[in-house]
Parts: structure tokens; sequence; C-alpha cells
């Protein structure tokens, strides 16, 4: 296959992948249609009713760009956090935010620590602007390494470390005094991005007060409305810092990457946190759900503070993989495992619906019979 001669030496060196292989894509690729999207940690609850309105009523205006200053968003989220506006930057969603640190950041070949395991999204872009990835293993409860994580960033004198809180892939979690002393342990020279995108659905111990960490500018904390609040097809995330780290992103962003539609919608859902905290106790309820079906089919269900539940399938990833690919072909329910051992021995359900949760049960047993028998 022929590309254009003049790439750059990066460009050409990367391997031609993306982070995640969507379920429209496994649709094609398998020729069949989805029962139970449960693999891409969306929320199958869909947003409120009241942001679905608000969305209606911003069509009408999709001719127009979006304010590139996100103005409205920005006073909005100020007001819920207690926060000032200029300590927000907006962007579309936490993985256009990732893209836009890491460009601020890292030169190539700079070194620039992570989860071996961890968010792939941080090490595509990381990747696509030829830093180092260096990687530390998980602990031994499924947890990010936070010694490990600062032994590499000291070792490496790296200018980025990336820690999720509470976990993609495995929905672990630290307490938020933890979290404020790994930070303030960091030399002033790194960037700390944490990831706290399913924030609304960990327990109120895990997020550290927002007044903790505010004035350090070598933290940016990234949030989204794509989890909880239902929104992850509007692309709505934002990253909290000090004002001046905060602004940087004015330097590089695309001033008119969001779209009006979506920015109203989060506008909404912020208003609307009635509908947040049922949709929180339903994950919760879903949640419970999903381990009590692992553990009648024979697995176990790891602890999670996220919108879905890692289960230990007790082998290792080809045993793991067999169940992912066996309930596709079996029932077209869909799920994920993560990348990396020996997380990998994991499967990845997300929460959803009670007839997703249904179709899970029914064909999880009828996959291990059949790999039992295999």
């Amino acid at each position: 296959m022929s590309a254009f001669s003049r790439f750059t030496p990066l460009a050409r060196s990367l391997p031609a992948t993306v982070p995640f292989v969507g379920p429209e894509a496994i649709e094609r690729q398998r020729n069949a249609i989805l029962t139970a999207r449960i693999g891409a940690n969306e929320s199958g609850f869909g947003p409120a009713p009241s942001v679905i309105e608000a969305m209606t009523a911003a069509l009408s205006g999709i001719w127009k760009y979006n304010d590139p200053e996100n103005f409205d968003l920005k006073q909005a989220l100020a007001g819920h956090l207690g926060v000032r506006p200029d300590n927000l930057a907006i962007g579309e969603g936490i993985d256009g935010l990732l893209g836009q640190i890491v460009r601020l950041v890292v030169e190539p070949g700079m070194p620039v620590v992570t989860s071996l395991g961890g968010y792939p999204t941080f090490n595509f872009h990381v990747a696509g602007h030829g830093g180092r990835l260096v990687t530390v293993p998980y602990d031994g409860s499924d947890r990010e390494n936070l010694e490990g994580l600062l032994e590499a960033v000291r070792r490496e004198d790296a200018p980025l470390v990336y820690l999720a809180n509470p976990d993609n892939p495995m929905g672990s979690w630290w307490d938020a005094g933890s979290i404020v002393q790994f930070a303030k342990a960091l030399p002033e020279t790194t960037l700390l991005v944490l990831d706290e995108a399913y924030g609304e659905t960990a327990p109120a111990s895990t997020l550290p007060d927002l007044t903790s960490l505010i004035d350090r500018p070598n933290v940016i904390r990234t949030r989204t409305f794509s989890k909880a609040y239902g929104l992850a097809g509007a692309r709505v995330g934002y990253a909290i810092s000090t004002p001046g780290t905060a602004a940087a992103f004015d330097k590089i962003r695309n001033h008119f990457g969001m779209n009006r539609v979506g920015t109203a919608a989060a506008e909404a859902a912020l208003k609307d946190q009635a509908y947040l905290q049922s949709v929180v106790a339903r994950i919760a309820a879903s949640r419970a759900t999903i381990a009590d079906i692992a553990g009648r089919a024979g697995l176990r269900a790891l602890p999670s503070a996220t919108n879905f539940v890692a289960i230990d399938c007790g082998r290792d990833a080809a045993f793991a993989r067999a169940i992912v690919d066996g309930l596709m072909d079996e029932a077209g329910v869909f799920i994920r495992m993560p990348g990396a051992a020996p997380l990998n021995r994991c499967i990845r359900v997300s929460a959803g619906p009670e007839v997703e949760m249904q179709a899970f049960a029914d064909a999880l047993p009828r996959v291990l019979d059949r790999l039992s028998r295999a």
C-alpha cells in the first residue's frame, strides 16, 4: 500500500494502530449486531431527559461555531466545583486534553512515566509526539503502584507522569490522602496528569478536595462528561489546574474543537444533579449484579470504583480472550480485557441496563462450559 513519501520519520516509524477497536468495527468484522454493548465504559443509562431537551433546543443553532472561549460552560463548571473559571480548560473529552498536555510537555526522546497496562490512549499520544514510555507494573492489589511511579519519575527525571484514580482498566483506587501525598512528593519539574474520569462513581474518600492541589502548577486533574453523565458521544472534558497552567492550553488547542450541542448538554447535565445521583446508584447496583454473575460462574469480580468491573478469570490471557470472543460469538455480548500481563488474566464488563446484564448472565455459563470441554 503506497503512502505519501514525506511523512516525518516519527510518523513513518509508528505502527498503524488505534488505542481501541470500537464496537462498530467489531460488528463489521464479525458481521454481527451487538445485543449488549458493555465493553466501552459508556453509560448505557444515557443522559438525563433535561439534557436531551437542551441538546434538541441547541440544534437549531448548530450552523454557528461554538464559543471558542467556552465561557458559559466554564462559568457553570466553576460554580459547580467551587473554583475560578481561569482554573479550567475545556477540551474534546479527556482523550483530547491528554493529547494537548503531551504536546505542551513532551519532546522527542523525553521519558514519560505511566503504569504498565494503564490507559492506552495516553500512551498513544506519547508515542505520537516521540516520547519514551517508562512503565511501572501495578502492585499486588491490582492498583497503580504509587511508590514505583515516584521512583521512576525521580530516576528518569521525567517531565510527565500519568495516574488514573480510580483506575482504568482495573477499577481499583487509592484514597485521597495517598494521592495528595504522591502529588506533593513529585519534583516541581514533573507534571502530574491526575485522570479522574470515574470520580462520580467512586467512594467519597477517593477524590482529593480541589483546594488541596489547586495551587500546584505541576498538577492537572482531568474530568469528563463521558461516564456517569452519559455524554460519551458529545466529547466534553475539562482540566483543573492553576490559572497559569490552564491558560497554556490556549496556546495549542483547537479553539473551534467543541460543538454547541455538546456544550449545551454539559451545562444542562450540571444542573440536573438529581439525575446524576440516580445513575450513580444504578451503576452501583449494576456492579453488584456483574459481581454476582461472575461469582455464580466460578470467576472473581474485583472491587471497583468505576462504571465497570474487572473479573479475574483465574487463568491466563488466552483464556480471558477466549471468553471475550466466545461472548461475542455466542450472544453478541461486547466486553473487553486489559492489554498487559498480568492484568490480562481479567475481562472487563461495563455497568448497563438490566436487559444487557441478563444477556451477559445467560451467555457466560454457556461460554465457560464450552471452553471447559474444548
